[in-house]
């Protein structure tokens, strides 16, 4: 397995903090990263029903026999034993103690700020981004390719078919994780509603038409949705305000964490399908969105990002925060520079009230310029120019 980019800050949060959580999408490599940086510790998977029973049955003596540290994996399946932890490290608050990890958003976060307040610290791992999947022996080449393979490590490490991977991933995700979070006795219902979400990747949330054409009610839609958030599957980018005063617009637009999925979930099982795909703008922003927010997730940083949309149609694709300063990111699909793909950049710099914000443009060329005051760069450099810089360590 190639070393994660988030290797580095886990290292850092173990040094100064007597527990540290992770989270992230099953799959994401969380196990892998945390046994690769902590080679000393013991090892417990939560996952195996006999370790899930005894550390239910008997909390204290199942920390017992792992006093010294260990990594504890997939917390969720037995989120009382952080009550438990919270006594033993207050004894002994010795860093980088417990490594816990977790694949389930709203559980794993409530269980650790319930119990380990002020104790643990957290890191969220997504799965690859383009630099880690340049590490393999045989990276895919092209935006294409890159977007349909996606990023769950398992496809790299196993040279895997991505449609039949990505297609099992699902299947075990439906069967095992929706049951366990929610009672949903329609399974097909919700397999309906998750390829309608893929085809809205990109768009604002509209939970009424969502629930309409998947056959459910508003409230049974968000429900759902609350599902794939909790399992990383999907994420709401929210409309950014700033000091603007106009009618803007306040609905989140829907993304996926991985664009392999994304492609699957479409129907796409060839990376030159994209080539004239309706939805290759929309997979395409979603790629660099999570590029760029890869790299601040893995710095342990908490993503200040944004999109911009006004009652006038003016859009701008993603707005990156930095303290007063911001940039301002126009993304496009096409490999030729186009004058109108700097237009939304050049109308967003005019609005009053705007602070002084860096205006960028990502396109799916593969060379890098300057256009009247906006940066032009190709996909591959999104990330390394785009995300602000890492904390003083």
């Amino acid at each position: 397995m190639i070393k994660r980019n988030a290797q580095e800050t886990l290292e850092y949060l173990a040094g100064i903090h007597p527990v540290v959580t992770v989270t992230g999408p099953r799959q994401s490599g969380k196990t892998t990263l945390c046994q690769m940086t902590f080679p000393d510790l013991s090892y417990v998977s939560l996952e195996s029903p006999d370790h899930r029973a005894f550390a239910r049955e008997d909390p204290r003596g199942f920390l017992r026999n792992v006093e010294r540290g260990a990594v504890l994996d997939e917390i969720q399946r037995a989120p009382e034993l952080t009550s438990y932890l919270q006594g033993m490290v207050d004894e002994d608050p010795s860093p980088g103690r417990f490594i816990l990890t977790g694949s389930r958003n709203f559980s794993v976060l409530e269980a650790v700020s319930q119990s380990l307040a002020g104790r643990t610290a957290l890191l969220e791992l997504w799965p690859l981004s383009l630099g880690e999947v340049m590490r393999f022996e045989s990276p895919p080449t092209g935006r294409f390719p890159v977007m349909f393979h996606g990023g769950y490590p398992t496809i790299y490490d196993r040279s895997a078919d991505p449609s039949e991977w990505l297609g099992s991933y699902v299947t075990t995700y439906i069967e095992r994780d929706v049951r366990q979070i929610l009672n949903v006795g329609d399974l097909t219902a919700f397999q309906t509603f998750l390829g309608l979400c893929a085809g809205r990747c990109g768009q604002l949330l509209n939970l009424s038409a969502l629930g309409a054409d998947a056959g459910v009610s508003h409230n049974t839609a968000r429900s759902w949705l609350s599902i794939l958030e909790a399992g990383y599957i999907t994420y709401r980018l929210p409309p950014w305000h700033g000091n603007v005063r106009k009618r803007l617009v306040k609905t989140p637009k829907l993304y996926f964490v991985d664009t392999g999925l994304l492609c699957y979930l479409l129907g796409i099982r060839r990376p030159e399908q994209l080539l004239l795909h309706p939805h290759r703008g929309a997979i395409f922003e979603n790629w660099v969105i999570g590029e760029i927010r890869k790299r601040s997730l893995n710095r342990g940083e908490r993503p200040l990002h944004f999109f911009y949309r006004d009652r006038k149609g003016l859009e701008v694709d993603l707005v990156v925060q930095d303290g007063t300063s911001a940039d301002a990111i126009e993304i496009k699909s096409g490999e030729t520079l186009s004058s109108t793909f700097f237009d939304a950049l050049h109308r967003f710099s005019e609005i009053p009230g705007v602070p002084e914000c860096r205006r960028i443009l990502v396109y799916g060329g593969e060379e890098a310029q300057e256009r009247t005051g906006v940066h032009v760069l190709p996909w591959r450099e999104a990330a390394s120019k785009v995300a602000a810089p890492s904390r003083s360590r």
